[in-house]
């Protein structure tokens, strides 16, 4: 929370109009008497301000993340105008001049109140956003930052020096979490804590496993950080189950403050669908050119978290099901571009219709037909074969999660280290811990309706029967893979729908998957390896350049250079 009034610059002398005469010169004109000062304003309204627009923050970056691996859609034809300066000015704005200035404000009344638990939970969220920054822009100002008026051109920091300092963060934060706090009478339950509900130990399984996510990510330059990251494993300290999750939960509220899950309120319009799904996604989870399900032959071949995770208004897909139809899917009459033999081009059959990677096209009117969001995590609507244009309040109205720091997504970096130590045994076996993690959640994240359990029962022998059928789909991949990497990866990016951070870093630090649906410009350019800086910060900071492009490596990133890498593009 800002102060509520800037400082007053000018005040009005005293006069006739309000008072007969002045009776002391005696005051503060540099100080605002109605304002609050940090340390009278309520930490917990500051702790809640940081908690939402740090949700907020996670949603906007993991929708960028996923849109260029895949698990969401790309609009950009060619990389390096895929994302513009301008487009990451709010969260740049949102990181430093609103969550971590408040931060520091609100410490200030925790260091004098002891409020331990608030700091820890402000050091956990700095540090998450510090990696992020780092993850999208390398190097990034922290030292000269927060300066305000004194310092307005800080320099960058080395990304290293900027992961360093999130660390010790983290490791501040957990101090903090495992503090008595005795000075904190004001702690309210859920009122200030969201995530878990003033669980200390659960927020300390949560830093140990963000640490997790940067040794991994940091392994290509750092010799002792699969072991560092061996050893969290081996204390068990850290989510591992998905009782633990790190997420933020939505409301249902319509008006503002509008509380609902953000794609649900760009997906459920009175105008239809606001946005489109990944076709490249949408494939690989029917189980590619084959797959989907059939319910005359009574055999279901697709992930059966599809179901969960988009919703379709129609069951026929033009051009593909039938007659083309021009005006709301122009594709369907055209040839797939010669790169593209093999991937998915134009839209799925059986109504998974959404938009391929890089498709610029206009907007047709397809809104009431085109895939929706589901009810995972966005909390939309089941697909239980009931099709029909979704409007406001379908589904669950919207009350789904943005997921943080998962079960399962650890367990696929678990996968990950086995690989890099030569057990493909063991990796295998961690690969299907976290599918098995990431079925569960998704699979029970509401009450599935009659009809979709009976439809599930009656055509294809029970969800349960579906589920296994999956697994040995998923094992005989495994076992047939020219280099499992392939198969970790797109299992880890599928498990990792409605957050694509941990995605986009698993696929700069390993080259992996190379099975991505290509961009569908011939020559798009080298792959973002890192984004532009925001145009206010370039533009404004003296002491920083823009970059020249986007094949600009952070420094944990050294699989190769671009174009080429990776391959997949």
């Amino acid at each position: 929370m800002k102060k509520i009034n800037n400082l007053i610059k000018m005040l009005v002398l005293c006069g006739g109009l309000f008072f007969a005469s002045c009776e002391t010169t005696e005051l503060d004109l540099t100080q605002n008497p109605n304002a609050l000062s940090p340390v009278d304003a309520d930490p917990d309204f500051y702790m809640n301000s940081i908690q939402l627009s740090y949700a907020y923050l996670i949603e906007s970056f993991g929708n960028t993340a996923g849109a260029v691996t895949r698990i969401d859609y790309m609009s950009g034809r060619d990389y390096a105008n895929a994302y513009q300066p301008g487009s990451f000015n709010g969260r740049w704005s949102s990181s430093y001049q609103t969550i971590m200035q408040d931060i520091r404000e609100m410490n200030v009344i925790a260091d004098e109140s002891g409020l331990t638990h608030h700091k820890g939970i402000g050091q956990f969220i700095e540090a998450h956003i510090l990696m992020t920054l780092v993850d999208f822009f390398g190097d990034v100002p922290y030292t000269e930052a927060f300066q305000g008026a004194a310092n307005l051109n800080p320099v960058a920091d080395s990304g290293a020096s900027v992961y360093a300092v999130a660390l010790g963060l983290l490791d501040s934060a957990i101090a903090n979490f495992n503090s008595d706090a005795l000075g904190e009478p004001r702690w309210t339950s859920t009122v200030t804590d969201p995530f878990y509900n003033g669980d200390w130990a659960a927020w300390t399984k949560a830093a140990n496993t963000l640490k997790m996510n940067a040794y991994m990510n940091t392994r290509n330059v750092d010799g002792s950080s699969v072991a560092n990251f061996n050893a969290i494993v081996a204390s068990g300290n850290y989510i591992a189950t998905t009782a633990d999750d790190m997420q933020f939960k939505w409301g249902t509220l319509a008006v503002q403050p509008d509380s609902r899950h953000p794609r649900y309120r760009s997906n459920y319009t009175s105008t239809g669908g606001g946005s489109y799904m990944s076709n490249s996604l949408m494939d690989y989870m029917r189980g590619g050119p084959n797959g989907g399900y059939s319910i005359s032959a009574g055999e279901f071949y697709a992930d059966p978290r599809i179901m969960f995770y988009y919703h379709r208004q129609t069951n026929p897909t033009p051009g593909i099901d039938g007659d083309a139809n021009e005006e709301v899917l122009e594709c369907g009459l055209q040839n797939a571009p010669a790169h593209y033999a093999g991937y998915v081009f134009c839209a799925n059959p059986q109504g998974w219709w959404g938009r391929d990677h890089g498709n610029d096209n206009g907007i047709p009117p397809d809104g009431f037909l085109r895939t929706l969001a589901g009810v995972y995590p966005a909390g939309g609507k089941l697909d239980d074969w009931s099709y029909g244009g979704q409007t406001d309040g379908a589904g669950n109205a919207g009350n789904g999660v943005t997921p943080i720091l998962l079960a399962s997504w650890q367990d696929f970096l678990i996968a990950e280290a086995e690989l890099v130590s030569g057990d493909e045994v063991a990796a295998k076996n961690a690969m299907f811990v976290g599918i098995q993690k990431s079925m569960d959640k998704v699979l029970n994240f509401y009450p599935r309706t009659e009809r979709f359990d009976a439809i599930m029962d009656i055509y294809f022998g029970g969800l349960a029967f579906v589920e296994q059928q999956f697994y040995a789909r998923i094992s005989d991949e495994w076992d047939a893979a020219a280099n499992v990497m392939d198969v970790l990866g797109m299992q880890s990016f599928v498990a990792q729908y409605g957050n694509g951070l941990g995605a986009y870093n698993f696929y700069r630090r390993t080259g992996f998957p190379t099975t991505l649906q290509p961009n569908i410009e011939p020559n798009p350019g080298g792959f973002i390896r890192s984004f532009y800086y925001p145009g206010d910060h370039a533009n404004n900071n003296s002491n920083i350049s823009q970059k020249s492009g986007v094949t600009e490596p952070v420094f944990w990133d050294n699989g190769g250079a671009s174009p080429g890498f990776p391959a997949a593009n």
